[in-house]
């Protein structure tokens, strides 16, 4: 009996070892599990946007394919919300950056590498502040884009402290569910030639408002975790 109970304690101790390595190996910035489904607008805990003319904020919580998500519309508006996730995420343990997402529909002759056409059905940006924000900031955007090939890498012409990573491009995957992963602490090295402090914000967002057009993109589940 002493026995059993020892192998037991043993295994249970085990288990307890690894939630908790599980658990420091992930963070969940947005599961969308709080808000009834059907909420409409910016969802508690994420902030609206501060700049810009006037967004919709067309976005509402979904139940689709089996996971919670928010469906995210645009009609020639540019909307996006933001979350502080300011000492929540350590980029030496949890570097990567991953989410699903879906777009059904891309703003027509919509191409970031230019102020003009500058719009997305899709954008995720991970934030790292610094004072004064508008100028000294640095925001990796990663996007969806109509016309910029997947895989690009170029400063936004709108906002100089954005710089676009291209993930998707085009319509070959409209209409599916798509779970991507980025390794940000790469990412921000690549980008910038230094090491990242610990980021302080994640937004989402959806724009048609330069080509006067429309979009329509579903995220799912955003999370960061380890490699």
């Amino acid at each position: 009996m002493r026995r059993g109970r020892v192998t037991r304690s043993l295994a249970l101790a085990g288990a307890l070892i690894a939630t908790v390595a599980l658990a420091a190996d992930l963070v969940v910035i947005e599961d969308w599990s709080g808000p009834a489904v059907g909420t409409t607008g910016v969802p508690p805990g994420w902030q609206k946007q501060t700049w810009g003319g006037a967004p919709r904020y067309d976005f509402t919580i979904v139940e689709q394919d089996g996971q919670r998500a928010i469906q995210l519309r645009s009609a020639g508006d540019s909307s996006n919300m933001s979350k502080d996730i300011r000492g929540k995420v350590n980029l030496a343990t949890t570097p990567i950056l991953e989410w699903t997402w879906k777009v059904t529909v891309l703003p027509k002759g919509a191409d970031g590498r230019r102020a003009a056409t500058d719009d997305q059905a899709g954008q995720i940006y991970v934030a790292w502040p610094r004072f004064p924000q508008a100028i000294r900031s640095q925001v990796i955007g990663y996007i969806w884009d109509t016309t910029a090939p997947a895989g690009s890498v170029f400063k936004s012409q709108k906002t100089g402290t954005v710089t676009y990573v291209v993930v998707r491009s085009g319509t070959a995957d409209l209409g599916k569910w798509l779970t991507e992963r980025r390794d940000v602490l790469a990412d921000f090295k690549k980008i910038y030639g230094e090491e990242p402090e610990a980021p302080g914000g994640v937004s989402i967002g959806i724009d048609s408002d330069d080509v006067k057009s429309t979009a329509e993109a579903f995220f799912g589940r955003i999370v960061f975790r380890g490699p």
